[in-house]
C-alpha cells in the first residue's frame, strides 16, 4: 500500500516507521528541518536541551515495548521533583503536610478546609467547566490558589470558559481528602499524574525520534524534511488521494495519515461542508514561546521543572536541564533554564524579539529570586512554537464531534497526534496513536483512535517498569 504521512512528530513518525517496517511504501513529509515535533532535542551552547520538559512514562505495554525497542539501554531513570511556586514559596506536589502548613498562613488553611467542607455539602451537579469541576473537588479557596492563575496563563481564557474535560483528563481521581491523607500518612494511593520516576533518553527526548527516523529510512521509507503540506487532495467522490505540498508538488497515495493541525487540514479539503468549516472556526490552538537562558551557576534549584502560579510574572513553567541527565551538559559549568510563555497569534508578546524576551526572562527570574544577584545571564535563545495546545473551551466537544463525524466519512484519510486529532496528548498518547493507526491500516480493523487519551483512562499510571542500568 502507498501511504503518505504528514508530520514527523511522535504520532506521525511512529505510524510511518511501523508502516514501512511492514512492507508499505511510505512517504513522510515534515514542515520542519528535523524530526520529533514538540518532543525534539537540539544543541544549545554546547549542551542538549528539549522543547520544555518531556518525560516518558506509560503503563501501556505496546508503548513501553516500542520505547525499549528503539532506545535499548541508552536511557536513564530520572527522579522527578516538580513543585509549585506561589507567593515566593515552593509547594511540593503531591502535598506534604509540613511543607504546606509551613508555607500557608493558618487562616488560609482554615479557609481551604471550610471551603472544601462547604462544597461537599452543596456540590455543583454535573459540572460543565474547569472552574466548576475543580471547585467541586477541592473547594473554591484551593481552586483560587493552585488552579486558577496557572490555568488561565496556559489557556488564555477564564477558567469559567475551560471545559471540564481538561480537569477530567488531568486530575480525574485526585481530591483534597486524598491529598491530606497522603500528607499525613504517606502517599499510598498515588494520583495518576504524579509518577516519581521517568525514563529519559541520555541525549534528550529527541533521541527517541531521531532513532525512529533512522530506522524508518532503513526500512525504505522516504523522509522529506522542510516539506510543508498545503492540503490533502480528494477525487470527485471525496476519497483522499494524496497531498499537495507548499511548493506545488503533488504526491498520490492509497492512504493519508495527517498530524497537521486539524482545523487547517479540514478547512483545506475541497469538499468540506460549510457546517464543518464553521465548527473548525470555533476550534483554536494556543501558542508557546520558549525562552532559553544560560546562567553561570550550577545549583540554582533542585527541580526538574517548576509550575509558576505567581501572577506577578507572565511565564508559567521553568525547566532546569541541569537536573535531568548528566549526559545533557557534559563538562559544561553552566545551567540552561527554559521559561515558557503562552499566547495567541495576536498577542503582543508573540511579536517580541529574542533580545526583548531574554530581558523579560531574566527580569522574572530575579523577581522570583531563582537566580542570585551575582548570577549572570550569559546567553538567551528564543523559540516560537505555534498551535501547540488545543484549547478545550467549554462546549468544544460539540464542534469537534461535527469534524470527527465528517472525517470518519472520508475514505483514505486518518488523523492522529496532538495537532491532528485536537487532543492534549503527552508523547506516550501520540506514540500509541501512531502504533494503532499503523495497525488499523495494516489489518483493516478499527482501532478506535478517537478514544485514545480520554478521561476514561490516563496513560501515566502504575509502576515504572524500567531498571536503572
Amino acid at each position: 500500500m502507498k501511504v503518505i504521512v504528514i508530520g514527523a512528530g511522535p504520532a506521525g513518525l511512529t505510524a510511518a516507521h511501523q508502516l514501512a517496517e511492514t512492507g508499505n511504501e511510505v512517504k513522510l513529509f515534515e514542515a520542519g528541518k528535523e524530526v520529533g515535533g514538540l518532543a525534539r532535542s537540539f544543541e544549545l551552547w554546547g549542551q542538549r536541551v528539549d522543547c520544555g520538559p518531556h518525560r516518558f512514562f506509560s503503563s501501556d505495554k505496546i508503548v513501553n515495548d516500542y520505547f525499549k525497542k528503539i532506545v535499548g539501554e541508552d536511557y536513564t531513570l530520572v527522579n522527578r521533583l516538580t513543585r509549585i511556586f506561589y507567593r515566593n514559596k515552593f509547594f511540593y506536589y503531591p502535598l506534604q503536610a509540613m511543607n504546606a502548613l509551613g508555607n500557608l498562613p493558618f487562616t488560609t488553611v482554615f479557609e481551604i478546609l471550610f471551603s472544601y467542607a462547604k462544597q461537599r455539602i452543596s456540590p455543583i451537579k454535573n459540572p460543565q467547566t474547569f472552574e466548576e469541576w475543580v471547585t467541586n473537588r477541592f473547594g473554591k479557596k484551593l481552586f483560587s490558589i493552585f488552579f486558577k492563575n496557572y490555568s488561565e496563563k496556559l489557556w488564555g481564557i477564564p477558567c469559567s470558559k475551560i471545559d471540564a474535560d481538561w480537569a477530567a483528563q488531568r486530575i480525574k481521581n485526585f481530591s483534597l481528602l486524598e491529598a491530606v491523607k497522603g500528607a499525613l500518612f504517606g502517599n499510598t494511593g498515588k494520583h495518576k499524574t504524579l509518577v516519581d520516576q521517568f525514563a529519559f533518553p541520555k541525549t534528550g527526548t529527541g533521541m527517541l525520534y531521531e532513532r525512529i527516523g533512522e530506522q524508518f529510512k532503513k526500512a525504505n521509507g522516504e523522509l522529506h524534511l522542510s516539506s510543508p503540506v498545503k492540503k490533502v487532495l480528494q477525487d470527485e467522490n471525496g476519497i483522499a488521494t494524496g497531498v499537495e505540498l507548499a511548493n506545488g508538488e503533488t504526491h498520490l497515495a492509497d492512504q493519508i495519515v495527517s498530524t497537521m493541525p486539524l482545523t487547517l487540514m479540514v478547512k483545506s479539503l475541497a469538499h468540506s461542508p460549510s457546517d464543518v468549516k464553521a465548527a473548525c472556526d470555533k476550534l483554536y490552538y494556543r501558542n508557546t514561546i520558549l525562552v532559553y537562558v544560560e546562567i553561570n551557576s550550577l545549583d540554582l534549584f533542585p527541580d526538574n521543572w517548576i509550575y509558576v502560579h505567581s501572577p506577578e510574572v507572565q511565564h508559567g513553567r521553568i525547566t532546569n536541564f541541569r537536573n535531568w541527565c548528566p549526559s545533557l551538559y557534559g563538562d559544561k559549568k553552566t545551567t540552561i533554564l527554559c521559561l515558557e510563555y503562552w499566547c495567541f497569534d495576536n498577542d503582543d508578546i508573540w511579536k517580541k524579539d529574542e533580545v526583548s524576551m531574554g530581558k523579560l526572562a531574566e527580569e522574572e527570574l530575579r523577581i522570583m529570586k531563582l537566580i542570585k544577584p551575582t548570577d549572570k545571564v550569559l546567553n538567551s535563545y528564543l523559540l516560537h512554537i505555534p498551535k501547540c495546545y488545543p484549547v478545550y473551551e467549554t462546549g468544544y466537544m460539540k464542534n469537534l464531534s461535527i469534524v470527527q463525524n465528517y472525517l470518519d466519512s472520508i475514505k483514505g484519510l486518518m488523523v492522529i497526534g496532538r495537532y491532528g486529532s485536537f487532543k492534549y496528548n503527552n508523547q506516550d498518547h501520540s506514540i500509541l496513536m501512531g502504533l494503532l493507526a499503523a495497525r488499523q491500516i495494516n489489518t483493516g480493523k478499527d482501532q478506535h483512535l478517537w478514544s485514545i487519551n480520554t478521561d476514561s483512562e490516563y496513560q501515566e499510571q502504575g509502576e515504572v517498569e524500567y531498571e536503572n542500568e
